[in-house]
């Protein structure tokens, strides 16, 4: 089952501010350095890890 990175982007945001509740700042730190991070040279790796 593949699921598009922004939706589970998506998921992960809001099922965090729900459970967590930390602050905005560091929903929107995580969620972008999750983005750039999948299309980085390090996503062979990541993938890799997460397989």
């Amino acid at each position: 089952m593949e699921v598009p990175l922004w939706l589970a982007l998506l998921v992960v945001g809001y099922l965090g501010v729900k459970l967590i509740h930390p602050p905005a700042w560091l929903i929107a730190v995580l969620l972008l350095g999750g983005f750039l991070l999948a299309d980085s040279v390090l996503a062979p790796a990541i993938d890799s890890v997460v397989k």
